[in-house]
């Protein structure tokens, strides 16, 4: 077909050469992800991050075209060309079946976007019927792609892995659309030094310095950007806004829920309903919550439309002696703990690195050098091993506005916060 580009802010440009692709952009189940934003709530913190999934989806194609293009022209790429096509429409295709607010919905309701998208890719819909075209067994290669049991190593690591595409375009995506620069990294430069294998993708040790980088701005980018206070709280309020409005109407309470909503909260959705949420929905049932008779689930929704977030106060651990205190402090004043006290534990992996005898949810990144010797990344470099391994941060969150509203409460929770630290 005659190339067809997209204007992308971060790549330049997204080029499109397969008919096969363009009809899966265009089909109705991708412009969905129009309608859904990439960083959720996280524009409560960073005004600039409203861009989409679709975007992201495009990017993350956009990189592995780039990649096999790179491999190509150094005489490397051992794909055929159905094996390439499976490679860029798993990268189109890899968010498919994500909501709107994701981790905050599927949180309380039976939802994992994981499942979703091999639903949506093997179900009645536009994009099977486009992946048929190839084979009647190409969708579901697709979705053993994105669960990441196809038998080929090197597509699945270049879809998913610890330096993959959609990582690498998401992290150059959310910075540029929020305003930092932790997230930036050189790019060409890591895509130059990919060596394929039939093991996966491994990377040339001369290029160790650009893969740390990556590695460090994953780092800064989770505990700045997507672990950001701010953005932790507007994510416990909404989860707690669902969790509460779930309870209302399992309960029999009427919280005028519109009937194509009815299946989600009775954990009964077909594919056709989840395809009908995005973000403008949810938001149209918040506004309509407002107005509730319940007095939380009216408060939780007016905090998310409005911004009024719970403040929040770093503590050592995991105490639950402490919060069963502060939840004794809330009942007292009558404060339901359960939608207006959150102890929060963040936690992320910026790379898991090699250990003997460990399960490994990612393969771990490999340096080879000239004679083809390979090497584990954390084992040659500082930085990588300076920030490997899990990290948790513990933080309890309050509505400081309605404890300040009652006599006294504020003082006491003070004083009780304080004889932890």
């Amino acid at each position: 077909m005659k190339e067809k580009v997209f204007k992308d802010p971060v790549h330049g440009f997204v080029y499109v050469y397969e008919p096969l692709i363009l009809e899966l952009i265009d089909s109705k189940e991708m412009q969905r992800l129009r309608r859904v934003k990439q960083l959720g709530l996280s524009y409560l913190t960073y005004h600039g991050g409203e861009h989409s999934r679709f975007a992201h989806s495009l990017g993350t194609y956009e990189v592995t075209r780039r990649i096999l293009e790179g491999l190509d022209k150094k005489g490397q790429l051992f794909l055929s060309k159905k094996e390439q096509l499976l490679a860029l429409t798993s990268a189109l295709l890899h968010d498919l079946g994500h909501s709107p607010f994701s981790h905050s919905l599927e949180g309380v309701f039976s939802l994992r976007h994981e499942a979703w998208t091999n639903k949506i890719i093997l179900g009645d819909t536009q994009v099977n019927k486009v992946l048929s075209k190839v084979g009647s067994n190409f969708p579901k290669e697709v979705t053993e792609v994105i669960k990441g049991i196809h038998s080929n190593k090197l597509i699945i690591d270049l879809i998913s892995s610890q330096i993959d595409a959609d990582r690498t375009d998401y992290l150059l995506r959310d910075s540029k659309a929020i305003g930092v620069s932790y997230g930036n990294f050189d790019l060409e430069r890591i895509i130059r030094v990919m060596v394929p294998t039939k093991d996966g993708i491994f990377f040339r040790k001369e290029g160790m310095h650009s893969i740390e980088a990556y590695i460090l701005a994953r780092y800064s980018m989770y505990w700045q950007v997507y672990f950001h206070p701010t953005s932790r709280s507007g994510e416990i309020i909404l989860r707690n806004l669902f969790k509460r409005a779930k309870a209302l109407y399992k309960s029999g309470e009427d919280i005028c829920l519109p009937n194509e909503f009815t299946n989600l909260f009775e954990d009964k959705l077909l594919v056709k309903d989840y395809l009908n949420l995005d973000d403008s929905v949810l938001f149209f049932l918040f506004q309509k919550w407002t107005s509730s008779s319940d007095i939380i689930l009216s408060d939780l929704s007016s905090r998310i439309l409005n911004r009024s977030l719970f403040k929040r106060i770093e503590v050592d651990s995991n105490d639950d002696d402490l919060y069963s205190q502060l939840s004794s402090l809330l009942v007292e004043a009558g404060i339901n703990p359960e939608y207006y006290l959150e102890l929060d534990c963040p936690s992320d992996i910026s790379y898991d690195y090699y250990q003997p005898n460990s399960n490994h949810k990612k393969n771990p990144i490999y340096l080879v050098d000239k004679r083809g010797e390979k090497v584990e990344l954390s084992q040659i470099s500082d930085p990588v091993r300076a920030v490997a391994g899990k990290r948790v941060r513990y933080n309890i969150y309050y509505p400081r506005d309605l404890i300040e509203k009652v006599e006294g409460l504020a003082e006491r929770f003070k004083n009780l916060l304080d004889s932890y630290k």
